[in-house]
C-alpha cells in the first residue's frame, strides 16, 4: 500500500501563529503523526492536493516542506497504520456519541424539553459527524452506531410517534378494497398479513401506483396508512388498530429495522427475513405470489415470536 508523507520545518525565529495554523490544518485533514514533524495520509488524490496546498503555505512562511510517497515504514505494517487512523477516528466518534447520548437521555427523562435547543445541538453534532466521516479513510466501525443514534434523535424531534396517531375501529374496516404499490417488499407484505389476519379477512387487495377513490391505500404516497414520523407503515397500522400484542410487536421491530434502518431495533431474525424476501424478488415472482408467500412467512414468524417475545 502507498502512503503519502508530509514533512516540514519553519524558521526558528518565526512566530507561533504559522505553527499553530499548520497543526490545525493537518488535524483537519485527518493526518496522523508517527514521528515529530512527519505526517501521513493514504495516497489518494484529495490527500495529495491537500498536502500540496500545505506545502505552499509553508513556503510562504519562509519554511521548507516535502511531500513524498512511502510504500513501507520500518517497524510499522500497513495494518498497524490503518489501526492508528481508526483509533483517532474512534475517539472523535466517541466524543460525538457521548454528547448525543446525553441529549437522548434528556429527551427520554424530562417531561418537557426545549425542542429548538436540542435540534440545534443535534445539527452541530451531525455536521461534526459528517466532517469526521470524510476523514474516515478506513471505515472505523464506530461510525455506524453514532449515525444510528443521531438519526433516532432527529426522527423523534421532527416527526410524531405512536402517541399522535388517531385510533381506529377494526369493525369499520371490513370487506374493503385495499391498494398498495406493486412488487411488495417487507413493509407492504407485513401490512398485507396484518390486514388479512387481524383487520379485514375478506379484504380485496390489488397493486397499483395510483389508488382509486374507494380504495384504502397503504405504504404509498398519500396513503391513509403510511410512514408516520419514525414509524413504518406496519407500525402505523398496528398502533392505529390497537394490535400491540405479543408476536405482532416483535414482527414490527423486524419490519422497522429492515425498512427504516435507523438502528432503533436489533432483531436476529431480520437478516434471514431480508434474504428470503430478496430471493423472491430475484426469482421474478408475481405480486400475488409474493403476497401468498409473504403471508406464510409472517404466519410462521408470528407463531414463533408470540411465544418467545413480548410486544
Amino acid at each position: 500500500m502507498k502512503w503519502l508523507v508530509f514533512s516540514y520545518s519553519l524558521p526558528s525565529k518565526s512566530s507561533s501563529s504559522p505553527r499553530v495554523t499548520l497543526w490545525r490544518r493537518l488535524r483537519r485533514l485527518g493526518s496522523i503523526s508517527v514521528k515529530t514533524g512527519v505526517y501521513i495520509l493514504p495516497a489518494r488524490d484529495e490527500c495529495i492536493e491537500a498536502f500540496q496546498w500545505l506545502t505552499q503555505e509553508v513556503q510562504q512562511a519562509k519554511g521548507d516542506a516535502l511531500v513524498f510517497y512511502v510504500e513501507q515504514f520500518e517497524g510499522l505494517s500497513d495494518q498497524q497504520l490503518i489501526e492508528i487512523f481508526r483509533e483517532v477516528r474512534q475517539q472523535e466518534y466517541i466524543e460525538i456519541d457521548t454528547q448525543a447520548e446525553e441529549l437522548e437521555k434528556k429527551i427520554n427523562t424530562q417531561p418537557k424539553i426545549e425542542v429548538l435547543e436540542i435540534k440545534n445541538a443535534i445539527a452541530k453534532l451531525r455536521k461534526r459527524y459528517s466532517e469526521i466521516l470524510t476523514l474516515d479513510f478506513f471505515d472505523c466501525p464506530d461510525a455506524q452506531p453514532v449515525a444510528a443514534r443521531l438519526t433516532r434523535i432527529e426522527q423523534h424531534l421532527q416527526q410524531p410517534n405512536s402517541e399522535n396517531l388517531v385510533s381506529l375501529s377494526i369493525t369499520e374496516y371490513q370487506n374493503k378494497l385495499w391498494v398498495t404499490r406493486p412488487r411488495p417488499f417487507v413493509d407492504r407484505l407485513a401490512c398485507i398479513w396484518l390486514i388479512r389476519k387481524f383487520i379485514d379477512p375478506k379484504a380485496i387487495i390489488h397493486y397499483s401506483l395510483q389508488p382509486k377513490l374507494a380504495e384504502i391505500a397503504f405504504d404509498m404516497k398519500g396513503a391513509e396508512f403510511g410512514h408516520q414520523g419514525n414509524l413504518c407503515s406496519f407500525e402505523t397500522m398496528m398502533f392505529r388498530f390497537g394490535l400491540e400484542r405479543s408476536g405482532i410487536g416483535a414482527i414490527a421491530q423486524i419490519v422497522h429495522e429492515l425498512d427504516l434502518r435507523d438502528g432503533q431495533y436489533i432483531s436476529p431474525e431480520a437478516t434471514g427475513v431480508e434474504t428470503i424476501l430478496r430471493g423472491w424478488l430475484l426469482a421474478g415472482l408475481t405480486d400475488m405470489e409474493l403476497e401468498s408467500l409473504g403471508i406464510k412467512l409472517f404466519d410462521g414468524l408470528y407463531l414463533a415470536l408470540a411465544k418467545t417475545k413480548k410486544a
